[in-house]
């Protein structure tokens, strides 16, 4: 997180701020009220604090907002007190951080909420992350009561279609992975179809991921192989489709939307004058 937070600041100040330089006296305090303008999941109150204790540790910011709770528009999130550059200086970088962040915790509660009550599915994550910012988007899907998949290529032994071909078959790419990958890592295995399916199952895959199954083959799957493997769903999820997976009893619900397509929450700064 510091190290986002420094590049982000570094890329942005550059220099200096020569407007605020040049318009505002450098002894003048204010307060600053960060409110939601829309309805959404908080998410990101460390990222806010460590912005402004890079730019400036006498700035004070109060949180009023606990992370993945749900906050109404215009109620304030955080209040920041300290100079009025300070402020000024963060603010930019503060908001894309904690709109991006709050954008993706706000859609992973919606996809969360979809699931029956009671439902043991989990919502999960992908690598298909923001460069530079997966472990503030990742974060944030927890934040939003999401799960998140493997955090990079070395966290996890996943055979996705390209490693099939490249193998020569979903059997011999899972006979690789289990001689190479050490006896605590499970393998898991993408399928396109449902005889790759039956071949992974027989290879020793302890978790395979149906990749644009539909419906119907999804649940002759659940049916087949539930309790033996862990069965992941994965592309063309929508929010509609979640309470149908689930209760088919899948285990895992991945989607790449969740990083990927959030639109960024809105949020603002008001500022007024400290008395």
């Amino acid at each position: 997180m510091r190290e986002i937070v420094a590049r982000a600041l570094a890329e942005d100040i550059g220099r200096g701020d020569v407007t605020s330089e040049a318009c505002i006296e450098p002894t003048l305090a204010y307060r600053a009220e960060l409110r939601a303008r829309e309805r959404l999941v908080f998410s990101g109150g460390p990222v806010l604090a460590e912005v402004f204790a890079q730019v400036d540790p006498q700035v004070r910011v109060e949180l009023h907002a606990e992370e993945g709770a749900w906050v109404e528009p215009k109620a304030s999130v955080a209040t920041l007190r300290g100079s009025a550059r300070s402020l000024l200086l963060g603010e930019r970088v503060a908001l894309n951080l904690l709109q991006r962040m709050c954008g993706v915790a706000t859609l992973t509660r919606r996809h969360v909420e979809a699931l029956p009550e009671g439902s043991r599915t989990r919502i999960a994550d992908t690598r298909k992350t923001t460069p530079g910012l997966r472990a503030l988007e990742r974060y944030a899907v927890r934040c939003g009561g999401g799960f998140n998949h493997r955090e990079d290529l070395s966290s996890a032994v996943l055979i996705k279609d390209n490693h099939v071909a490249a193998a020569g078959g979903v059997a011999a790419a899972i006979q690789r992975a289990r001689a190479y990958a050490p006896h605590t890592s499970r393998i898991e295995c993408e399928v396109d179809t449902e005889a790759q399916l039956r071949e992974a199952v027989e290879a020793g895959a302890e978790i395979v991921l149906l990749d644009n199954f539909q419906d119907d083959a999804v649940a002759r799957a659940v049916e087949a192989f539930h309790g033996k493997v862990v069965l992941e769903v994965s592309g063309g999820v929508t929010l509609e489709r979640i309470p149908r997976l689930a209760t088919m009893g899948v285990d895992v619900i991945s989607v790449g939307a969740l990083t990927h397509s959030a639109r960024a929450a809105d949020l603002g700064l008001d500022f007024e004058v400290e008395s």
